[in-house]
């Protein structure tokens, strides 16, 4: 008996106390147990950029069509430890119909979401300076694509109501809302009335979808499109824009575009709330080939959810490397890069405790994803 009230006292409030042979023994009615919120979590996992060149997919190139899997295998386990993950598709996938191009104005295979639902990834940010770059009929196709593999897209829309559909996940009772923006078209106008074509970085716009994303959800997570190329530190807009969102509320950003890592940084809101912010994820899959620009990750964090409180925890970081040769066949092979060899990448122990030193110099609890 003396037991049993024991598992029942487990983290329950004390209803009355009782000495047994010298010892206070605290004693809860069932209905009190019952009330006691429980906890629950979801782990929220993001890669960075998947930027199809045309030396990407000329590698990939098979009789029937492409395979991109075999560049990816390598880093393929690590990608099924979140319960959601998400993807920047730098590159609309409107496939052969439209003809297939690379840099400067990109239009990829449709096996890019082949290779994306094989990685079991739950959700692909399409706001990037790309979005526009072959036009809105491309845009319909790369749509209608994720529609099949019923994968979520977010920041490009096929309607205005497609687009006041916020985006949510749920796993394990949490409700987890997804918004995306970025900076600019590269120029190319949006067609006037389509604004929905793409999602972009407006201070108004983004309060009103944060206000909607909280109605229906648990947690915020915002994809930006944001940053200077190649730079690998956040620059006084990006922390700018960040400090913002977290005093309206978003719990955590994934940045993109600058095609290097740049740190991971707390944020404190005004409400005293804190926001995980990952500046750039750098590229995942690309054809650039320069060390800073061939090296990515994949980002983690909890959300724990007790109640109604919500906590982040435990951010995690996968630094990832894209092997290549110089001349054709490149055969690009994606790696983690605590396994890369001196062979693949010369100095490279260096090179990781160099990129660790980079992602947690503002979180130094940040942790590294090892076998």
């Amino acid at each position: 008996m003396l037991i049993g009230l024991l598992v029942i006292a487990v983290g329950c409030r004390v209803k009355y106390a009782e000495s047994y042979q010298g010892r206070e023994i605290q004693i809860y009615t069932k209905g009190e147990v019952a009330s006691i919120p429980r906890t629950y979590q979801v782990t929220i996992g993001a890669i960075g950029d998947i930027l199809i060149h045309d030396r990407v997919y000329d590698d990939a190139r098979i009789d029937n069509g492409f395979n991109f899997i075999p560049m990816v295998e390598n880093v393929y386990s690590y990608l099924q430890e979140p319960d959601i993950l998400t993807a920047n598709q730098e590159t609309m996938i409107g496939g052969e119909a439209f003809g297939l191009s690379g840099y400067p104005s990109f239009n990829s295979p449709h096996e890019v979401g082949d290779l994306l639902a094989y990685l079991n990834v739950d959700l692909v940010n399409l706001a990037n300076n790309h979005t526009l770059d072959r036009g809105e009929a491309v845009i319909y196709a790369a749509l209608n694509y994720w529609d099949e593999l019923n994968i979520d897209y977010i920041g490009s829309y096929r309607s205005e109501e497609d687009r006041q559909q916020i985006r949510v996940i749920e796993k394990n009772t949490i409700k987890v809302a997804f918004l995306g923006y970025s900076y600019g078209t590269n120029g190319i106008r949006i067609p006037e009335g389509k604004e929905y074509l793409i999602n972009l970085i407006d201070r108004q716009q983004i309060t009103e979808d944060i206000r909607r994303a909280k109605e229906v959800s648990d947690a915020i997570v915002m994809h930006l499109h944001f940053g200077e190329e190649y730079v690998r530190m956040p620059n006084e807009a990006q922390r700018d824009l960040v400090q913002y969102l977290s005093n309206q509320g978003v719990d955590i950003i994934i940045g993109h575009h600058p095609h290097v890592l740049q740190p991971v940084e707390w944020i404190i809101g005004e409400g005293g709330q804190r926001t995980f912010v990952s500046y750039s994820l750098g590229n995942f899959l690309s054809g650039q080939d320069q060390l800073y620009r061939q090296i990515g990750g994949m980002v983690e964090i909890t959300i724990e959810k007790t109640g109604s409180e919500l906590t982040l925890k435990n951010p995690k970081f996968l630094p990832t490397y894209v092997e290549l040769n110089h001349t054709v066949p490149h055969n690009y092979k994606m790696q983690p890069l605590y396994k890369v060899t001196e062979s693949q990448l010369p100095d490279v122990k260096r090179h990781y405790h160099n990129i660790k030193d980079h992602m947690a110099q503002w979180v130094p609890h940040l942790e590294f994803i090892a076998d």
